[in-house]
């Protein structure tokens, strides 16, 4: 399979692709470990990336707040298709 030279230009970092405007979905499985991997960084003293209510000190709430504004900057790897 040829590669095109633009080919390097598509994905998730460029808002001219058309990947970046697929929504992605996350199995229950990934969204559990992207949602607790966020909130042991949040526990751990990491910034938090939305404007939280200053009552909202549970990480784990924090974390799927940021998860529902898709703003946690975890990538999910999958391998091929089986």
């Amino acid at each position: 399979m040829a590669v095109s030279p633009t080919a390097s230009m598509e994905g998730p970092m460029n808002p001219q692709s058309k990947a970046a405007s697929a929504e992605v979905r996350y199995t229950r499985f990934e969204r559990a470990r992207i949602l607790g991997a966020r909130a042991l960084q949040i526990s751990l003293g990491a910034p938090i990336l939305i404007d939280a209510p200053p009552t909202l000190v549970d990480p784990v709430e924090i974390a799927e707040l940021e998860f529902a504004a898709d703003l946690i900057p975890i990538t999910v790897r999958r391998g091929p298709a089986a």
